[in-house]
């Protein structure tokens, strides 16, 4: 293996993680403050990436893009937790089923609005370039992605550390009725924790739509990846969600390009023997 490619791989890797990384974190901070297993998280993460493009194609603006596939996908999350998840709270079989049956309708509307045919968000100007890296001349939008994931990540570390509204949802995952006794209204909390939850799937959308194309059935593809990061670092974990997304990244990447025969093999052999060894994954609470 030359340098070259051995530098590429590791870059491709650091990408494919970081846009794994802003799909798991919405979802393991969804799972780790609500208790909510969103099996629809892929399904939100394709209906962003449709809305990104559509505004680019309309409006060739990259940043309203952006903003409109994370506030669009958002608010439709928090119409999904307010009229149905909070009816189905506490229950983890109709919960599954009904995130399930979630992401087949998001999927089959996106597959009927859309079409079947594989779209690509086309990188704006200032970030349409390359760049030399050591031997590896690499695209200016996977830096941005790279970028991107570190910012997300170090504000989602300071909200849930660092501000009161991240105490009081801790307060409240662990006690609920405590916290609404001291005349919170942790409803409104969770809601809010869900619409962040959601954003950060739609942001992740537009991001991959650029990196890995938006086409009928990426949703589940990506669903699957998610889990494993999530699995592997442990549900409602924060620092899990970035060791396990730069672990299956750099897995899948080097697998893909070494042994393309068990490229599947490579990422999901450790996610099950960390669920035979540690359930919990790396960083997950009991």
């Amino acid at each position: 293996m030359s340098p070259t490619f051995i530098s590429l791989q590791v870059l491709n890797g650091i990408t494919f993680a970081s846009l794994l990384f802003l799909l798991a974190s919405g979802f393991t901070f969804i799972f780790g403050l609500m208790r909510i297993m969103n099996l629809a998280h892929g399904g939100f993460y394709l209906l962003g990436g449709y809305i990104g493009i559509t505004v680019l194609v309309a409006t060739g603006n990259f940043w309203l893009a952006i903003l409109s596939a994370a506030l669009g996908v958002a608010i439709f999350g928090v119409v999904i937790e307010r009229f149905l998840l909070r009816f189905v709270r506490g229950k983890i079989l109709p919960e599954v089923l009904l995130t399930v049956g979630l992401s087949f309708i998001i999927a089959d509307g996106c597959l009927a609005i859309f079409g079947g045919n594989p779209r690509t968000l086309p990188p704006p100007k200032f970030l349409a370039g390359t760049v030399e890296i050591g031997p590896v001349t690499y695209p200016w939008f996977r830096l941005f992605v790279v970028f991107m994931a570190v910012l997300i990540a170090i504000a989602l570390w300071l909200l849930q550390e660092r501000t009161r509204l991240g105490a009081i949802v801790r307060a409240g995952v662990d006690d609920a009725e405590m916290v609404a006794a001291l005349g919170i209204n942790i409803k409104q909390i969770f809601t809010m924790v869900f619409f962040m939850g959601a954003a950060l799937a739609g942001l992740s959308g537009v991001a991959g739509s650029a990196v890995l194309a938006l086409y009928p059935g990426v949703d589940a593809e990506i669903l699957t990846y998610g889990l494993v990061v999530v699995i592997i670092g442990g549900l409602g974990s924060l620092p899990g969600a970035i060791v396990g997304s730069l672990f299956v990244g750099l897995v899948d990447t080097f697998g893909k390009a070494l042994f393309p025969e068990i490229s599947y093999f490579t990422v999901f052999a450790p996610m099950a023997i960390m669920l035979a060894v540690r359930p919990r994954g790396l960083f997950g609470r009991e």
